[in-house]
C-alpha cells in the first residue's frame, strides 16, 4: 500500500477500525510504526489521523497514543422520567435508561455553586435577574469514563435547598425524586432538541472532533401550578446519543 495518499490511508485506517483490528489495545498503533506499515512520511500519516480525529473516529490523547473512540449507540427514552419520581429509588433516569441496555451508567457531579440569575434564565424560571440559583455540572457517563453526555442544571436557590440539591452530594436515585421528596411534584417537562457544533470546551470533555456535530438539549420542569422547577441544558455527540420519544398521546383537535 506504499504511495497512499492522507485521505486513502484514513479510509484504510477507518476499515480496519470497523473491522475490529484494533479492538485489543483500543488504540491505533503509534505513528512510527504506521509510517513504517505504508511506507508512508510522518506529515501523511499525521494528516491521515487527523481526518478521523475531525470524524470522531479517533481521539488523540497526550501521553496515551491515539484512542479508539467509542462510538456506540445509546437510546435515551421519553419514559425515563416517569420511572425515577418515586423518592429513594437507587437510579436516576441516565442511570435507569442505561440499565436497561446492558450499560454501567453513572452520573457524575463536577461541580455545584450559587450563581446570579443571567436575563435568560431568570425568565425561564420566572425570577428576577440576578436572583440566586443553585448551577449543577454533571457528567452522564458509562463506567469507567466514557463521558457521553454533558449536563448543566439550574434551580431557583429556595427549591434547590429544600431537595438537597444545594450540597456537592451525588444525588442517589435521580434529581426528579429528590424534588418529590421535598413536595416539588415535577408534572411538566417541556423539551427542545437542536444540532450544532461543539465548542472546544465540550469537544475537549467528550472526546470528540471538532466537526462532530452535537445535540443541545433545553429541558424546562414545571410544577402542577406552573411553577419552574429546573432548567436542562445537555450536550451529547449527536453520532452517540438517540433521543427516543416513544408512546405520545396523539389527540384529534377541534
Amino acid at each position: 500500500m506504499a504511495g497512499l495518499g492522507y485521505r486513502e490511508l484514513a479510509e484504510e485506517l477507518r476499515r480496519r477500525i470497523d473491522a475490529g483490528e484494533f479492538a485489543s489495545s483500543g488504540k491505533l498503533p503509534p505513528i512510527d510504526e504506521l509510517m513504517e506499515q505504508y511506507s508512508s512520511a510522518r506529515q501523511t500519516v499525521r494528516s491521515a489521523v487527523a481526518v478521523l480525529s475531525d470524524e470522531g473516529i479517533v481521539v488523540p490523547v497526550r501521553k496515551a497514543g491515539t484512542l479508539i473512540r467509542n462510538r456506540s449507540k445509546i437510546k435515551i427514552p421519553l419514559s425515563r422520567y416517569g420511572q425515577v419520581l418515586t423518592p429513594g429509588g437507587a437510579r436516576g433516569p441516565w442511570e435507569a435508561a442505561t440499565a436497561t441496555q446492558g450499560l454501567d451508567g453513572d452520573m457524575r457531579l463536577v461541580a455545584v455553586e450559587r450563581v446570579e440569575a443571567p436575563a435568560d434564565l431568570a425568565t425561564l424560571l420566572r425570577l428576577r435577574e440576578g436572583e440566586s440559583l443553585v448551577y449543577r455540572l454533571r457528567h452522564a457517563l458509562i463506567r469507567p469514563d466514557d463521558v457521553v453526555q454533558l449536563q448543566h442544571a439550574w434551580y431557583p436557590a429556595a427549591v434547590a435547598e429544600a431537595a438537597g440539591l444545594d450540597s456537592d452530594g451525588k444525588i442517589t436515585g435521580g434529581v426528579y425524586g429528590a424534588l418529590v421528596a421535598a413536595g416539588h411534584q415535577p408534572t411538566v417537562a417541556d423539551e427542545t432538541v437542536t444540532a450544532r457544533m461543539p465548542t472546544d470546551k465540550e469537544a475537549a470533555d467528550l472526546r470528540i472532533g471538532g466537526k462532530v456535530w452535537v445535540l443541545a438539549l433545553q429541558r424546562l420542569t414545571l410544577d402542577a401550578s406552573g411553577r419552574p422547577l429546573e432548567v436542562l441544558r445537555a450536550v451529547a455527540p449527536a453520532d452517540r446519543l438517540s433521543l427516543v420519544y416513544d408512546g405520545l398521546p396523539i389527540r384529534e383537535t377541534s
